[in-house]
């Protein structure tokens, strides 16, 4: 890619051929060069976990104008270190994640390959974004979250993010949505997350599934309440995750 307009890099941990990220690639391809690193199958819940064993290698799956698309056979992460590294001619302007099949609100965040690619972005200093629908089909209608995602695409282009901070939005699984929040993330708990079974062959297995509860069911200023009223919820993620506060009282220790 010769042309010195705006780089774009894009990937998620649903895989290069999902749904989502193709629904991604049309809507931001004005905004400038395209590259797409994503993992060649499902990554799901990989969060920002990277390969330090495996050897990584690069497949180029399709080539436009302004537009390559390359599939690795790593985490979410490491597509965005080895396209930074192996791709780009350039520092990205934006690191886009997603369109996640699947909401990446409250605790969800911190399992999240998809969060994993912006935060991979973020602590590079690159202004990142990620993208998720509340829909976990193969076939899930990403049109409702085009607007949207032009609009947030282009204003983080163009005024950048907060040191250390990168975007979580969620989108609920609607044709119109309410409007937008900007948020906090969600207290909530994982529930009966596994499933114990007994195989033929004399040996137990374990299914991971569970269920999402919401702790603080009566708080309106979360992503899940925003979720649950058909408002696209906006989070500002922070890198640095000290607690402050409890800096002050564990000094207080006097050890």
């Amino acid at each position: 890619m010769k042309n010195k307009r705006p780089l774009i890099l894009i990937s998620n941990d649903d895989g290069y051929a999902a749904k989502g990220i193709n629904s991604l690639i049309e809507y931001v391809r004005g905004f400038g060069d395209i590259i797409v690193c994503a993992p060649e199958s499902a990554r799901s819940g990989f969060s920002c976990a990277f390969s330090s064993e495996l050897p990584l290698r690069l497949s180029l799956k399709r080539e436009e104008e302004h537009l390559q698309v390359w599939a690795c056979n790593g985490t979410p992460v490491d597509c965005v270190k080895i396209a930074i590294s192996q791709l780009c001619d350039r520092l990205p302007s934006i690191i886009i994640s997603g369109i996640n099949h699947g909401d990446n609100a409250s605790v969800n965040t911190h399992y999240s390959g998809t969060m994993g690619v912006a935060r991979e972005g973020c602590m590079k200093g690159i202004p990142s974004v990620a993208f998720s629908l509340c829909n976990y089909s193969a076939d899930a209608d990403f049109s409702a979250t085009k607007r949207m995602i032009k609009i947030i695409t282009g204003r983080v282009m163009e005024d950048g993010l907060p040191k250390n901070v990168c975007l979580n939005v969620n989108f609920p699984d609607c044709k119109t949505f309410m409007g937008t929040k900007v948020c906090r993330m969600c207290n909530g708990i994982w529930e009966n997350e596994l499933v114990k079974e007994h195989h033929p062959r004399g040996y137990d297995y374990y299914w991971m599934v569970g269920k999402f509860r919401d702790t603080e069911p009566d708080a309106t200023d979360t992503d899940e309440w925003a979720l649950a009223n058909g408002h696209v919820a906006i989070t500002p993620t922070t890198i640095d995750i000290t607690d402050y506060q409890a800096v002050e009282t564990i000094k207080g220790w006097g050890l």
